[in-house]
């Protein structure tokens, strides 16, 4: 897994990350093994990373599962884990992938794309 970094970041620094990247690539060096997702609001990182999608992705990380498996482990309402996993899916944190598993058919399990991130936050 990569590194995962989120923060808050202007459109500019967005930008400037980009034209970054763009001119390494240009030379031939090689680019960064991370991974980026910025917020402009700090309100918006906070609104993410609740306490209860903290917990989800640290379940999820320690062994990947399905959403009732999630939350009977967390014990958790599966509709309220079944939201959180959306949103950590939406902005990049985890992923759901449609497995086979012999003499059960097919199931969707749910993996974190990153062993853990940063978290970043600069408030002006």
């Amino acid at each position: 897994m990569s590194k995962l970094i989120v923060k808050t970041a202007t459109e500019t620094d967005f930008f400037q990350r980009g034209k970054k990247i763009a001119k390494r690539a240009d030379q031939g060096k090689r680019l960064p093994v991370e991974r980026v997702i910025s917020f402009e609001d700090p309100a918006e990182v906070l609104g993410l990373l609740t306490p209860g999608r903290l917990a989800l992705f640290r379940a999820v990380k320690d062994e990947p599962a399905s959403i009732t498996a999630l939350a009977t482990r967390l014990h958790r309402d599966r509709s309220a884990v079944k939201r959180d996993v959306s949103a950590l899916e939406h902005a990049g944190l985890v992923s759901v992938e449609t497995c086979t598993h012999p003499g059960h058919g097919r199931m969707k399990e749910v993996r974190a794309l990153a062993e853990h991130f940063v978290l970043e936050a600069r408030v002006a």
